[in-house]
């Protein structure tokens, strides 16, 4: 059983919510602004939080900024009828592991939720710390942080599995399809943008210009590469 807290205003979509997870036996907080989820979190830490964007105080993207901030790291999935790519990009940058777009499939967000708890369970058991360059960047893998001389860049968990399973396969193509399998796992269509929007945000935290790439390339027709 997980603590789910979930960041949104509207009161029918976070009480459907709230049934579905805890039939399926999580816990379940409910915050209906960002500073009450603020305050929440503080209070009563969470394993996995789902956050809306369009609140009625501060915005979720403001959420997820302080939160990651105060070294909250459990994975954050914001639900937002915003599905520019603009918005997911600038999610991803700030912290949060997942964007899904309303209005969603409750059978794939059910899906990302359990996928992202059972990644974090395995994290935290795993005995192996990785670190490594890019460039004059240090990606540490077991804190989701780049780090830039003295800046500290967060990670989400998403991207640090891109970049994990990148640097397995240094100087090689990995399909974008594969991407998704290994690392998503729930069967997503290997036209789905969620691996796009994560490049972008991660050539905006590792790349001296995020416009013209050194290390994460694009390989045309297949996928991405991570190169030194």
């Amino acid at each position: 059983m997980a603590h789910i807290v979930i960041i949104e205003d509207e009161p029918d979509l976070a009480m459907g919510l709230r049934d579905n997870l805890e039939f399926e036996h999580h816990k379940v907080s409910h915050a209906a602004t960002g500073m009450e989820g603020l305050e929440l979190l503080r209070d009563e830490p969470a394993d996995l939080v789902l956050l809306d964007i369009m609140l009625p105080d501060i915005d979720g993207f403001e959420v997820c900024r302080r939160l990651r901030a105060a070294g909250c790291a459990s994975p954050i999935i914001i639900l937002s009828a915003r599905g520019q790519e603009i918005d997911k990009v600038r999610g991803l940058e700030l912290g949060a592991d997942d964007y899904v777009t309303k209005p969603f499939s409750l059978k794939e967000l059910l899906a990302r939720i359990t996928a992202a708890l059972r990644r974090v369970s395995r994290a935290s058991t795993a005995a192996t710390v990785t670190t490594f360059k890019i460039g004059d960047r240090t990606v540490d893998l077991s804190r989701q942080k780049v780090i830039a001389g003295s800046e500290e860049i967060t990670l989400g968990y998403y991207e640090s599995e891109i970049l994990r399973l990148l640097h397995t396969h240094l100087n090689e193509a990995v399909a974008r399809g594969e991407l998704l399998e290994r690392i998503w796992g729930i069967g997503m269509s290997s036209a789905d943008r969620t691996v796009d929007n994560h490049i972008v945000s991660l050539r905006r935290k590792i790349e001296p210009n995020p416009r013209k790439p050194r290390y994460l390339l694009t390989a045309h027709a297949v996928g991405y590469k991570l190169v030194t």
